[in-house]
């Protein structure tokens, strides 16, 4: 069986208090599960409780805490968790840390690791009891055995940012996150001053390429996780912020053939109540299943 548990659902960064209580204020983590198998994806804010939970489950019955995680990109809100992962300090703990970096000289471990310095909290990196180890990856597709494998496109924002497809069994699940279609960057007017035609016909093709690229990813899964940061209002402000929008994410996944759509990476602002409204407006949009990401929604492939 393939699942997901969802432990944050918010982006850009947490939002706890009244109004925020049933889809919850956490920033990104997802618990994937192939059978016994355990993957995280995403060590935001949602990785606290988690943590707490493995401890209360997975070690008191294996007597060690052995997992893969996957980090979608290092934007604060989708690490920020990781100083408050329980697991980190115990020397039973294997972790195997994975995602892309940008164009800095930085790695993986250091960007992340950087938030353990006494600069930022009480205890360093070097300090930490686990096994754990970091591999910068680009596209590619991985086989973590028994069956599971683990395939990463890239997505479109502002820093490098991969999508993760998780297939078991025959059953998939993707999180695809943060992310903004691509479009035409160069101007398309002919009045505009900066207009030159052969640009804007290439700029249209090149776009046109890239978002074919990202259904061809989702095709046929079972389930989608997709950035929902803005309304269609709200994204002609937020233009190349790298998010989309409900009905950006509603016609991929048509397009797509997916079967269930969950919309993820709430805006910081939106209420539970507004949540709510914008759930029931596009349920059962384009014959698809869709639903609001909602922590502790556990949905099976």
């Amino acid at each position: 069986m393939l699942s997901v548990r969802f432990w944050g659902v918010r982006g850009s960064i947490p939002c706890p208090g009244p109004d925020t209580v049933k889809y919850g204020g956490n920033t990104s983590c997802l618990e994937i599960r192939a059978d016994e198998r355990l993957v995280i994806i995403d060590l935001g804010t949602g990785i606290r409780a988690l943590g707490e939970w493995l401890m209360a489950n997975d070690f008191k019955k294996k007597g060690r805490i052995d997992t893969d995680i996957f980090v979608t990109h290092t934007h604060w809100d989708h690490i920020m968790g990781f100083p408050l992962f329980t697991p980190i300090f115990l020397p039973v703990t294997k972790l195997r840390i994975r995602g892309p970096v940008t164009f800095e000289d930085d790695s993986l471990e250091t960007i992340i690791g950087a938030q353990l310095s006494y600069r930022y909290w009480p205890v360093r990196a070097g300090e930490l009891a686990a096994d754990i180890k970091y591999e910068q990856i680009i596209e590619t597709t991985l086989d973590l055995g028994g069956g599971l494998k683990v395939t990463s496109k890239y997505l479109n924002h502002p820093i490098l940012c991969l999508s993760y497809r998780l297939e078991y069994m025959g059953k998939s699940i993707i999180a695809a996150y943060d992310h903004e279609p691509f479009r035409n960057l160069f101007p398309v007017d002919p009045a505009d001053p900066g207009y030159n035609e052969e640009a804007a016909k290439e700029g249209e093709l090149a776009a046109a390429e890239e978002n074919k690229k990202i259904l061809n990813f989702y095709k046929g899964a079972d389930i989608l996780i997709h950035d929902a940061q803005y309304t269609t209002d709200e994204y002609s402000r937020h233009l190349g912020w790298g998010h989309s929008t409900y009905e950006q994410a509603i016609d991929s996944a048509a397009n797509a053939g997916v079967k269930k759509l969950v919309f993820f990476h709430h805006e910081p602002g939106r209420t539970d109540k507004r949540l709510e409204e914008l759930e029931k407006n596009y349920g059962g949009a384009s014959g698809l299943q869709v639903m609001m990401a909602r922590e502790g929604l556990i949905l099976e492939a």
